[in-house]
Order: C-alpha cells, then structure tokens, then sequence
C-alpha cells in the first residue's frame, strides 16, 4: 500500500483522515481560518474563542492518548484554565514567607501531638504548579470513572453514526474512538483547573494529592483573605498549621492514603454509564454549537448512577474524610490557641469544606465524586472527646491501624465509643485467649473428663457380668425373650 503523500511516507493516511487534519489544522497550516468558518456557519466571530474551539476539536481527534483517556490532554487544559486569569510565578518573598510560616507551624504542633515533626521541606507554588505536582493522583482518582464514560460515550457517538459514514470512515475510526477520552480529558482539566484557583494548599480538600509534600498557593492564601478583617501574616500561619497537620498525619499513618484512595476505588469499581441519556444527548445536539457538548458534560449528563454498593462506599470515603478533617481542626485549634483570628478562621474552614466551593461542584458532576467531610464538626467532637478521656498519646493512637478508626455509628456518639471499644476489645480477647488455650492443648479431651466414664459405650462389656442390674440394662448383655 502507497503512502499518501502528505505523509512524507512514514504512515498511511485514509482521505477522510488528511480531510479533516486539513480542515482543523488551521489557516497557517493550509486548513478553513476560524473566523471565516463562523461567518458561514453563523456562529460568534470571536477569533479567540473560535480558536480555542478549534484547537479542541483537533486535539479530540488527532492527540495521542495512552488509553482510553486522553490525560495529556487534561493536563494541557489544567494549566490552560489555571493561567486563564494571570498565574504569576511565586517570588522569592512569597517563598520565604511559607517557609517561614511552616516552621513555625511545626512549632507550634509539637506539644499538641503525639505525631513528631516529618522532614517534608514547605514549598510555595504557583496554580500551575499545583497542577503538575497533584496531577498523578488525579488520574488515580478519576481513571475508573474516566475510563467508563469515555468507552460509553464513544459506544453512543459509534451508535449514532449512520452505516454509510462508519464504511466511508475506514481508518478514520481510531480518531473517534479518541473522542470520548479527548472530551472527558478536556472537561476533567477544566474542573482540575478550577480547583487549582481555589485550593489554598496540597491538602486542601484532605487528601495526600501530593505525598511527601508541604506547600501553600500564596495567590489563593491572599484571594482566601479578601474581604476579612484579618491580617494576611495570621491567614497565612493557620493555613500552614492545617497543612503542616496534615502532613504530620499522613506520614505518621502510612496507611490512610491507600485507605482513602481505596475508597474510591471501590466506588469506582461498581459504576455504571446511563446510556439513554447519552444518545438522548447525541440526537439532541446542534451542530451549529460548538459548546452543547460541554455543556452537555458540565451538566451531569454522563455523571454514573450510583448503586446501593457505590452509596455504601461514599458513605466510608465521607467518614474517613471527616475523621481527617475533624482530627486536623481539632489539633490546629489547640495549636493556635494564641492566634487571636483562629476561631474566625476556623469556623470560616469548616464551612468551607463542609460545603465546597463551585470547582468541587464541577468535579462532582462530572465524575460523581463529593469529596467534602460533610461530619467535620461531629469528627472533631470525637477527637476532643478522646483526648479529654486518654490524653493526647492515646487519642492519637487510634491511627495506629485502620481497624481501630471509628465509624460513622461513632460519630452519632463521640461520648460512647470508648465504652463501644473497650466492648469490643474485650470479646476479642476473649476469642484468642480461647484459641491460644486450644493451640496449647488446655482444653480437657472427653477421656479426661471423670463425668464421661458413665456415657462411654465399652464400660459395661469391661465390667463384665455378675455386676447386678446396671449389668443387666446392657443392649449387649441381654438375652433375647421368645
């Protein structure tokens, strides 16, 4: 088979494939001028906007992609959103600022935890930044659910197709089975985008998005305090407190990362793609509108169904969220005792995270996912409740192993788990003492016992005859009678 020349000979290109690089590969490179395709289709004449919706639909059907998700892509547009309204770099002010700001927070924890200082260095980023350093979890977290409605929205855009155009299409068909993951890869780098503007630090939303790493946004720190009557110096300082905290568990619990990753992965393994919804969408679509998809998207419409298994699962990510978020407000709180805004901005926080912000919601929509610790407040009741009973050393021994974190039961009643637990604990005892007793042969074997000498069958035959009536009652011994 000859190669097309537009080639150059590496590949063999289908005439409907060169057509459409030619028709999206923009003025310069021989392909229509964006505004002169929105004069005739009548569309806005906006040379930005035409341009951005162009390089979209190039990239939807000529980007590489290593799986079903196009995630070079969402990290393309997440930077692409974060730099949307000026993401200057972090000075080297700005940095000595955080710095000096989480120092002092890992001072000011020491005689509050039982949780030693980490060795993690504070950085501060720039939103794009934050987006290059959390971007690998990101696709951890949203790769099941990515993966499903991408195949799905490909399968609905597949069904949709007419036979004659999917005979006509030939190798063209590889650039649309890319569509769907392009499309969700641009969508989930707008909403991570989004979040890189109102993320404050690497844990803000409770989760180790960056493992082994402290770092403030000083450009959200500073947008987080407009409007308080609250100096930026203290905003500054509580914020690397909370992060310091986080940081301080997440290390000193190696387990809860993986714990609430799982979670959602859990939640991820049962989902399952409304396909009527999907092709109702594909029918509805206008042509002449270039952003029906997107906003087809940003509307929930490919958002899974959740399953009784799936509510169970967010129940469990939810609870352990809470169980984070309410330990770090309650050390936080203690630790800026002398702070003398830390009761504004710790109330401040908790309705913030307790509601989320509008990229949370995005996320939400998008991907079905509600990271926010809805029971912050019944959490952080638990974890004083806990250290007024064991002190600081035996509340922060429950993050010892992920069997002895409380459950949501425990959030309905912070003063009763200790009561639950030691309940607990004691019937475990009770089973491996038995065990352990078993394996040591302490139980008494029926030959042992001096009351089973009357129950064992051979006792008459060896006492034999002539022992009176007890003799007599033997099955064995007794003569038949006519």
């Amino acid at each position: 088979m000859s190669s097309n020349p537009s080639d150059s000979g590496d590949t063999p290109q289908d005439p409907l494939s060169e057509m459409l690089a030619k028709l999206f590969g923009g003025a310069g490179a021989g392909g229509m001028d964006p505004s002169e395709l929105a004069k005739a289709a009548g569309l806005p004449s906006d040379p930005n906007a035409m341009a951005m919706i162009f390089q979209q639909v190039q990239a939807m059907f000529s980007a590489p992609s290593d799986g079903p998700v196009n995630w070079q892509l969402a990290k393309d547009n997440a930077r692409r959103v974060a730099a949307a309204d000026s993401d200057p770099s972090v000075s080297a002010a700005q940095r000595r600022e955080v710095d000096e700001a989480l120092h002092l927070a890992q001072l000011w924890l020491d005689p509050v935890t039982d949780f030693a200082s980490t060795s993690t260095l504070g950085q501060a980023w720039s939103r794009a930044e934050w987006v290059e350093a959390t971007m690998a979890s990101w696709k951890r977290l949203t790769e099941p659910v990515a993966v499903s409605i991408s195949q799905a929205l490909s399968n609905a855009i597949t069904t949709q197709m007419p036979e004659e155009m999917k005979v006509m299409m030939g190798g063209a068909s590889s650039m649309l089975a890319n569509m769907g993951g392009a499309m969700f890869g641009i969508q989930l780098g707008q909403a991570i985008g989004a979040l890189s503007k109102e993320v404050v630090s690497s844990t803000d939303i409770g989760l180790p998005l960056a493992a082994g790493t402290m770092a403030l946004l000083p450009a959200n720190v500073t947008k987080f305090g407009e409007g308080l009557d609250v100096p930026e110096t203290e905003i500054r300082l509580y914020l690397a407190v909370r992060e310091a905290a986080h940081a301080r568990l997440f290390t000193h619990a190696p387990w809860l990362g993986a714990h609430l990753f799982g979670a959602i992965e859990s939640y991820a393994r049962g989902i399952h793609i409304d396909m009527s919804k999907i092709e109702e969408v594909a029918r509805d679509l206008d042509p002449s509108n270039p952003e029906s998809i997107q906003e087809a998207l940003s509307g929930g419409v490919f958002q899974p169904e959740q399953t009784p298994a799936q509510a169970a699962a967010l129940e469990r990510l939810e609870t352990a969220l809470a169980l984070v978020e309410g330990w770090v407000d309650e050390v936080t709180a203690a630790a800026t005792v002398n702070l003398p805004s830390a009761g504004a901005l710790r109330e401040m926080i908790r309705r913030r995270r307790a509601s989320g912000g509008p990229a949370e919601h995005t996320f939400s929509s998008l991907v079905g996912l509600e990271l926010r610790p809805r029971r912050l407040r019944d959490a952080a009741a638990l974890w004083s409740q806990l250290r007024e009973e064991r002190g600081i050393e035996g509340r922060d021994a429950v993050w010892e192993h992920p069997d002895l974190i409380p459950t949501s039961k425990d959030l309905d009643d912070p003063q009763g788990f200790s009561k639950r637990r030691e309940l607990l604990e004691a019937s475990d005892s009770d089973v491996d003492a038995a065990l352990q007793r078993l394996l040591d042969g302490g139980f008494d074997t029926p030959a042992e016992d001096p009351a089973g000498s009357d129950e064992t069958p051979d006792d008459g035959a060896d006492e034999g005859p002539g022992n009176g009536e007890e003799g007599n009652g033997s099955d064995e011994g007794e003569a038949p009678k006519p």
